[in-house]
């Protein structure tokens, strides 16, 4: 007979994996085949799936399977990160939408749901590659094809898609050359199979009796959504009073009979344990009185005080009237305080934190664009991690949004001098993309593994490193002498410019002697040099 697995069963086991894989996020960084600081596959994968996780954690008590296939397709979406997050949303969107139409988990429906789950993530790649967490999907969805034909059981049809997922990560290497010459396997795909093991252990039972690993999620209680009512003119009440109420035994129509006697807007929803209560009023403490005094608990205390915020939000509504509305706006992703500063000089209406060592999420892209004032936007990830994100936040913004697919902050310099405020939207991509397009970037960091560079020269954990368009170029000892051979190798003799922005551990004297080194040796070199502030990475630079 098989295995059955209610729907809480499967949601404390994605919470379990996702605990597992945040727990060996970095065992998972270690697999990037770049030695440089921003190796970050695991911890976007692990961001991802802990949206998900939030997303489930504050689903309704018996929530329906339509309600939780789209809690974790949205949770996955806007908490996508990096190209490894992205991909792993659109497996989760797959896995979901594969499964619609069965009841109950089954060898059928394991082996749907992956299928599927194959046809969306590889429609969202414009050139898969093999050897990547593509190739690891695809070799689990081929296991759950075998299990059904073979009849299996529920779980040794889980297992059959773990062994297949973990041996597809051990084949990596030979499909794809650059994972066999550093002597790592896929770390997206390893991420993958990680997930995978970790769901099916949590619903087998294989690490001992499961623990609601949801419950640390939903001890902030699940919180009804309640219109505001913003217009404090038309109450007669001045405190606007909002709150959870916890209690098996109160009594809801007398709460309500009281709620009117006290105010007006009043509001008391939920079941028994939990409430929401809003309510107009000019004795908070009464309300709230109340009901400590008939056996509840309240939590999520939120007092308004309407008459300020009516004055505070005439004056912002004025602000904004002042401010007209742009044709065309710009969202830009940059690490270090300097670089934002000189991103907004040029016209940057957003700065979105991010970049090396942190990638932001799709939400985090889209929320930006929508802050932008203007009727279009255009997103300039500058990096190349970030791009897949940006391009899914254009797909759902409601205003019209495209990305300029910059890889680097020197790129949106040059992008955005291509700018022309009488061009629409299309014809800027355009332009913008041309203007970077000679722009060759160059970014100086510390090694923090042992590795080889674009020559098969050895790199030592610790050294200075040199990086060319995403080509570790140059090794050494020393920053100031990395840079020199970095720009050598960029040809930086016949280059016109030359944009140099310092890290926020470089020192301004270290820098000033760095600027005067480069102008002693490339007399026609024209340099443009800044604080950007940008962390783990001393210098970067670029020519042109």
């Amino acid at each position: 007979m098989p295995e059955s697995y209610t729907a809480n069963d499967l949601l404390n086991a994605i919470a379990s994996a996702s605990k597992t894989l945040s727990e060996r996020k970095d065992e998972i960084n270690r697999l990037n085949v770049f030695p440089v600081p921003d190796g970050d596959t695991g911890t976007n994968m692990s961001l991802t799936l802990e949206t998900v996780v939030e997303n489930l954690a504050h689903l309704p008590i018996g929530a329906g399977s339509a309600e939780i296939r789209k809690a974790i397709t949205t949770g996955a979406l806007m908490g996508a990160r990096g190209n490894s997050g992205v991909i792993t949303s659109q497996i989760l969107r797959g896995l979901c939408e594969g499964s619609v139409g069965y009841d109950a988990l089954s060898t059928e429906s394991i082996d749907s749901a992956f299928s599927h789950a194959v046809e969306v993530a590889f429609q969202a790649v414009r050139k898969p590659v093999e050897g990547t967490i593509l190739t690891v999907l695809r070799d689990s969805a081929a296991a759950a094809k075998h299990a059904r034909k073979k009849k299996f059981s529920v779980d040794e049809a889980l297992e059959a898609v773990v062994t297949g997922a973990y041996a597809s990560v051990q084949r990596t290497p030979e499909l794809l050359p650059v994972l066999k010459e550093n002597g790592v396997v896929d770390a997206g795909g390893y991420g993958l199979a990680i997930f995978l093991d970790g769901v099916v252990a949590a619903l087998t039972g294989k690490e001992g009796p499961l623990g609601d690993e949801l419950a640390f999620a939903r001890s902030t209680m699940p919180k009804v959504e309640i219109e505001q009512v913003n217009d404090w003119e038309g109450s007669a009440f001045r405190y606007c009073t909002e709150f959870l109420v916890h209690s098996d035994t109160v009594d809801e129509e007398a709460a309500k009979d009281f709620l009117t006697t006290g105010g007006d807007c009043d509001l008391m929803v939920g079941m028994h344990p939990n409430f929401k209560v809003h309510v107009h009023t000019n004795r908070p403490d009464e309300v709230l009185g109340w009901f400590l005094n008939h056996d509840s608990q309240i939590s999520e205390v939120h007092i308004h005080n309407m008459q300020l915020q009516s004055a505070a939000r005439s004056e912002g509504l004025a602000a904004d009237e002042q401010t007209a509305r742009k044709p065309l706006g710009f969202v830009a992703v940059a690490a270090g305080e300097g670089n934002a500063k000189i991103l907004k000089s040029l016209g940057v209406d957003v700065v979105v934190s991010g970049g090396q060592t942190m990638n932001p999420s799709t939400k985090d892209l889209l929320d930006a664009a929508n802050e932008v004032n203007a009727d279009a936007v255009i997103i300039m990830p500058n990096n190349k991690n970030i791009i897949m994100a940006a391009q899914s936040a254009c797909g759902l913004s409601e205003k019209p949004c495209a990305v300029v697919s910059t890889t680097s902050v020197p790129q949106a310099f040059s992008a955005l001098f291509g700018f022309d405020e009488e061009a629409g939207l299309d014809e800027n991509v355009e332009a913008m993309t041309e203007a970077y397009a000679d722009v060759r970037t160059g970014e100086v960091t510390h090694a923090i593994k042992d590795s080889k560079d674009a020559h098969d020269n050895p790199i030592k954990d610790g050294d200075v490193i040199g990086i060319a368009d995403g080509a570790i170029e140059s090794v050494g000892t020393d920053v100031s002498d990395v840079v020199m051979d970095l720009l050598a190798h960029m040809d930086a003799a016949d280059a016109d410019t030359c944009t140099i922005l310092a890290g926020e551990d470089f020192d301004d004297a270290a820098f000033d002697a760095l600027v005067e080194r480069i102008e002693s040796a490339f007399d026609d070199l024209e340099i443009d040099a800044h604080r950007g502030e940008q962390p783990l990475y001393p210098v970067v630079l670029s020519v042109e």
